[in-house]
């Protein structure tokens, strides 16, 4: 079931209405609703892989209790590699076994020797790179001792499988979730109105902007080679909105969503492409991978502490697989591998956490300089965005050298001038916003001025938006 789709308008508003006019007697009743209406969200996709999102459940579930009551740190031990063993065992498989398998086979061939590896028209369940980490942190915390193990089975059930995060985060932890599941929710108001707000802020921007990108990228990086070096150059930048639109248009559906229930979800987004470096770009994208990298593999290894290999090594391995984990493919591995080198000269210079407050805080205009820096990292990612879309390197690589020829300066073809509009919509609205959660965050302003926003919003969507029911792309991943 996807957000932008007729059936999840009707499934939402009966799954509010059970919940607090039904339901509403006790928070327990509505943990219950809440799983039953999560697995029928996860089944309506392939009723299969529910089982296997529901035997993860109970593995972390139960290793968690066994972590616990282990009497020794040996056995504590012993039932967290069993569990992490496990749930990367059933990720590596769904996810990269064919990718393993072929570069083994060519290993094998550069090497003289000629084999016929078996490969598996393997289905990728939605959502398992996500519900896995969520998981794996969960099993962590407790085996840290950083929370105590959830006996109760349905609200632990909840904290993996609620329904707007289940398929593309964010990746929630259970020390911010699990104590808003286990507690009694009272309806607000104001909470479901900030809510409905951000889902429309959300279906504008993936179903506005992602969608109407889509096309006019799918066109120029399919047919790369007989494009001008002008089109190739507004692909790489309508693929950079595309996926913000997409990825951050779902994240905010999805935190809306939550908000309708009285849950808040960890925050994704964060303007990101008002960043003034790649320190600081990380800081704002994709914020719950990032900082679950952050917290269970960059500071494990050591972080920014020791010497300066540990500091470069440490870098590159929390890049490289981040990359990894979005996909098997070395186009995913190589994009993590510009970020590391990007990012790599701020840390080097201790400058990687310059950039914390607001860009231009206070001021409606940027500096110069605060501009150029911005422009600067919007090049940077629009250049490691074309191996992320690319399907192989050589594509990838023959991308951007079609970029450096004589066409450079030509009008770009595929440009759509409506589509510009409707862009700079969206990055107007979130730069007068960027100090509130989300873009249309308008709560201060009067109530007449918020009405005549949210009716053009919808008014953009009913005329513009594509209604294909267009899938998210980090539900591939």
């Amino acid at each position: 079931m996807l957000f932008n789709s007729l059936a999840f308008l009707i499934f939402l508003p009966i799954v509010f209405i059970l919940y607090w006019f039904v339901c509403n007697k006790n928070y327990k009743y509505q943990n219950i609703l809440l799983l039953v209406a999560s697995f029928y969200f996860y089944s309506c996709w392939d009723f299969r892989f529910l089982f296997l999102l529901m035997f993860s459940i109970a593995l972390d579930f139960f290793s968690g209790i066994q972590i616990e009551n282990s009497k020794t740190k040996r056995a504590a031990t012993i039932w967290l590699t069993i569990s992490i063993a496990i749930n990367l065992g059933f990720l590596g498989f769904f996810k990269y076994y064919n990718f393993f398998i072929d570069n083994f086979a060519e290993l094998l061939k550069g090497l003289g020797f000629t084999v016929n590896m078996w490969t598996l028209k393997v289905i990728l369940p939605v959502g398992i790179s996500f519900y896995t980490f969520h998981g794996l942190s969960y099993v962590i915390d407790v085996y840290k001792k950083r929370i105590p193990a959830e006996k109760n089975y349905v609200d632990y059930a909840v904290f993996v499988s609620y329904f707007p995060l289940l398929v593309a985060g964010p990746i929630e932890r259970a020390t911010h979730l699990l104590p808003q599941i286990q507690r009694k929710r009272s309806f607000s108001y104001e909470k479901a109105k900030d809510g409905m707000a951000q889902i429309l802020w959300g279906f504008f921007k993936k179903m506005v902007i992602a969608d109407n990108c889509a096309p006019i990228v799918n066109e120029i990086f399919n047919n790369a080679p007989t494009e001008s070096a002008s089109n190739l150059v507004l692909g790489a930048i309508l693929f950079a909105f595309q996926i913000y639109g997409d990825f951050s248009g779902y994240s905010d559906i999805a935190l809306g969503t939550s908000r309708l229930f009285g849950i808040e979800l960890l925050k994704n987004f964060s303007y990101p492409y008002f960043s003034r470096d790649i320190a600081e770009f990380w800081r704002r994208w994709h914020i719950s991978l990032s900082s679950w990298f952050r917290d269970y593999l960059y500071i494990p290894l050591g972080g920014s502490k020791g010497g300066l290999w540990m500091k470069i090594r440490n870098t590159f391995i929390i890049f490289l697989v981040s990359g990894f984990w979005h996909g098997a493919n070395w186009t995913f591995i190589i994009w993590g591998g510009l970020n590391a080198l990007f990012f790599l000269p701020l840390l080097l210079a201790k400058k990687n956490r310059e950039n914390l407050e607001v860009v231009a805080a206070g001021r409606l205009i940027p500096s110069l300089r605060e501009a150029f820096s911005i422009l600067l990292t919007f090049v940077l990612t629009c250049f490691a965005w074309i191996f992320f879309r690319a399907e192989s390197v050589s594509s990838a690589i023959q991308y951007i050298k079609g970029i450096f020829s004589d066409s450079l300066f030509a009008f770009p073809t595929e440009f759509r001038p409506e589509l510009l509009g409707l862009i700079m919509v969206m990055l107007g609205m979130e730069w007068l916003n960027r100090t509130q959660d989300f873009g249309l965050r308008i709560h201060k302003q009067k109530p007449m001025l918020q009405a005549i926003v949210y009716i053009a919003v919808a008014y953009l969507i009913l005329n513009f938006a594509n209604f294909g029911s267009n899938e998210f792309i980090y539900f591939q991943f």
